[in-house]
């Protein structure tokens, strides 16, 4: 998995958090509906893999791109 020196950690606060949820938390997408045109157009991506479900469970450590964004989770 490569990262981005750019990368920057969002918390969360329980063990694990949806992918739509996330997106939002993090302020890669202004809102949820947001999330299903990206999803749907293979523009994000989990750990360096394109993730389609808006309901992939991330845990701690994860990394989700978007665009030229990467934002870590840290549980």
């Amino acid at each position: 998995m490569t990262e981005s020196p750019l990368t920057t950690d969002v918390r969360i606060s329980d063990e694990s958090i949806k992918l739509g949820q996330f997106l939002k938390l993090a302020d890669l997408v202004e809102s949820g509906s947001a999330a299903k045109p990206l999803l749907a157009g293979g523009m994000v991506r989990v750990n360096d893999v394109v993730e389609t479900r808006r309901g992939r469970q991330l845990v701690n450590g994860d990394v989700v791109a978007v665009a030229h964004r990467s934002v870590r989770v840290v549980a």
